[in-house]
């Protein structure tokens, strides 16, 4: 009991708390109501290949900048000492962005697009502070367990908004709102507050950890694209952190693209679409428990063979995918990938925080959700090809089985215990 108080301290789960509030946007706002009310609402009696281009477009444009920014703020950030002002500051802008959809009229889908990208921005700008921070609280060798609850209470707290605000549109008339329409509107309003809410512990609860030589103003930012500009120069010496991040870029690329194409290949193959919104439910609570099981399994068994045994449970359910025919087994899909989908990210960050230097967390960070932004690009144009080749969407999901074993194959490569090593080395010289 003494060891389990230690790990699950004031400072962790106020850490944890972001995520269980930022994730609200991920399932309520990006995976669920905007890319529908974007066609419906605000693209109305626009051709669909018109707002899918629309939509596409911005949500290309904000990850180009969010790719674009990460590695440099990271560096500023680690150099000035200030990750949880550029936490919040992202997050506010989220928070800000995200409430300010429920004023967007009908037909409006450039301010809709607009302010849909630069929500995105605040929300993966946000995440790679928020991931910089696991270093600093989690206790040494209990990375897994805190990665892994950040997860899972991302899960439940996003599940359950999401959950409501489905609630809410199936029938507006219980909250007193006139149609679905202005249902889909108020949530985004929740969002926002339930974003802005559990952003406050991470505020108060959470120290910014310690920074030799803290600058300040534009010696700040000078200071960041010359420590950047090192770390580039680096990069090519970290065998162990260069061959993981390639490795982690193409199995996370498979996990990314079933997540966003498991509603579209459903939809293919005749599923309703009712019954396709109850599994992404189904995903997101099954993943409440499962990250925490997970990160028991990264201590038991290895973080490294951890990821290798999700890796092959979405081998096994890309298999299956191609031979599913009926909604009982798309359910049971949702249920599996649900137990492995946020375990599967959990152990990744928290192993990729052994491998890299504590004192320049926000920048390696920035790196690694830089590779997350570029995921479910290789996938969705492998599944894409094959389908055109074969005239068969059942063959083009098999075509992710080259993402999970290529990236399994390196991850085995990978050796922890000496890229730990070297990390402590660059730790301790500051990488000067």
């Amino acid at each position: 009991m003494k060891a389990k108080s230690k790990v699950f301290d004031r400072k962790v789960i106020s850490w944890a708390l972001y995520d269980w509030g930022n994730s609200a946007f991920a399932t309520t706002v990006m995976a669920g109501f905007f890319p529908l009310f974007f066609k419906q609402y605000w693209n109305v009696g626009v051709e669909v290949t018109t707002s899918t281009f629309r939509l596409g477009l911005a949500n290309s444009i904000a990850s180009l900048i969010v790719v674009a920014l990460a590695p440099i703020l990271g560096a500023i950030a680690d150099r000035g000492g200030a990750r949880k002002k550029f936490l919040l500051f992202f997050a506010a802008m989220g928070v800000v962005m995200t409430g300010s959809l429920f004023f967007v009229v009908r037909g409006s889908w450039q301010l809709a697009a607009l302010l849909y990208g630069f929500g995105i921005i605040g929300f993966s700008g946000g995440n790679v502070f928020y991931d910089s921070l696991l270093v600093s609280v989690a206790p040494s060798g209990k990375e897994d367990m805190v990665s892994a609850l950040g997860f899972a209470l991302g899960y439940l707290g996003g599940g359950l908004l999401f959950a409501l605000n489905v609630i809410m549109t199936l029938n507006p008339t219980w909250f007193g709102l006139a149609d679905a329409s202005a249902a889909v509107r108020v949530s985004f309003l929740l969002v926002a507050l339930w974003w802005a809410v559990f952003s406050l512990p991470v505020m108060f609860g959470v120290k910014e950890p310690p920074t030799e030589e803290r600058t300040r103003g534009w010696a700040m930012v000078s200071s960041g694209f010359l420590q950047l500009k090192k770390t580039f120069a680096e990069i090519r010496k970290l065998r162990i952190v260069f061959l993981f991040l390639v490795g982690y870029w193409l199995y996370i690329d498979g996990v990314d693209t079933i997540i966003r194409m498991a509603v579209d290949y459903g939809m293919s193959l005749g599923f309703p679409a009712n019954s396709l919104i109850v599994a992404l439910l189904i995903t997101q609570f099954v993943g409440f428990p499962a990250a925490i099981l997970f990160g028991k399994l990264g201590e038991k068994l290895g973080t490294k063979n951890g990821i290798l045994l999700g890796i092959a449970v979405y081998l096994g359910v890309t298999v299956w995918g191609r031979f599913m025919d009926s909604v009982a087994e798309f359910y049971i899909l949702a249920v599996t990938i649900g137990l492995v989908q946020g375990g599967v990210q959990a152990l990744s960050r928290s192993f990729y925080s052994r491998l890299i230097p504590a004192n320049q967390a926000a920048e390696f960070f920035g790196f690694y959700n830089m590779l997350g932004k570029f995921a479910a690009v290789i996938g969705p144009i492998l599944m894409g090809v094959v389908a055109i080749l074969t005239g068969n969407p059942r063959h083009a999901i098999l075509a992710i089985v080259v993402l999970f074993l290529g990236g399994g194959i390196i991850l085995y490569l990978v050796d922890e215990k000496e890229g730990a090593r070297i990390a402590q080395e660059l730790e301790e010289k500051g990488l000067k």
